[in-house]
């Protein structure tokens, strides 16, 4: 029984916490910081959201900041006109699975057709094909690195805790601006429907980023696309 339990955790060490923390802690084959100078990127994950995402859009619109939105393929069907109104405003648009599901609990094949699936109505909205992909909570399995010859796959660098309501504004505020750098890949949640989040927590968020984003441009720092 020892050996089995033993075995069953030694396959899940190689399937994916093992490349989970190649790409994590080495960066191997994942971009998560660009090498820009006074320039950050702002994405977001979980949209959209039919409650928060159009205050963001409405927010990043009045200071003229273009954003990078991973999305969930099965929220996008929901709800076409947000994605549209996110491509229409010079957003980049990219893939955060079909539903918000860790690649380490699914097969290949599974984590392929997600991918696809989502690919497949985003461009049905947009017309373009997304090749930018963040994997939920950025858990990967080790096949995930045959998927690199098609997608470019996205980190973070700075990650303020934004899914949970505890501590408000003013906890995403203070770690979002003492840990600001050259090339910081932001990850913030405009949704709060996924596990462990809280439903009314990008509320915060919209609170926290309406009051940093001027202190952040009095520091000299422009807003960059994943892509630029």
């Amino acid at each position: 029984m020892h050996f089995i339990v033993w075995f069953i955790i030694g396959l899940m060490c190689l399937y994916t916490v093992i490349p989970t923390l190649i790409v994590r802690l080495l960066g191997v084959g994942v971009f998560r910081q660009a090498a820009a100078d006074r320039g950050i990127l702002l994405t977001f994950d979980d949209g959209p959201d039919p409650d928060y995402t159009p205050q963001l859009l409405d927010l990043l619109q009045e200071h003229g900041i273009k954003a990078t939105f991973f999305v969930l393929g099965r929220k996008a069907e929901q709800y076409p006109q947000l994605i549209a109104r996110m491509h229409e405003e010079g957003h980049l648009i990219g893939l955060h699975n079909y539903v918000h599901r860790a690649n380490g609990l699914m097969s290949p094949r599974s984590v392929r057709r997600q991918l696809e699936q989502s690919a497949d109505v985003i461009e049905h909205i947009t017309g373009q094909r997304p090749v930018y992909y963040r994997p939920p909570w950025g858990v990967i399995n080790m096949f995930d690195f045959m998927l690199l010859g098609r997608f470019r796959m996205v980190l973070w660098s700075i990650i303020v805790g934004d899914w949970r309501s505890r501590g408000g504004k003013g906890k995403i505020k203070r770690r979002l601006l003492s840990r600001l750098k050259d090339g910081a890949v932001i990850v913030l949640h405009d949704s709060g429907e996924t596990l462990g989040a809280n439903r009314d927590a990008p509320a915060h968020m919209l609170e926290a980023l309406h009051e940093c984003i001027d202190e952040i441009a009095a520091r000299g720092y422009s807003f960059l696309r994943v892509d630029e």
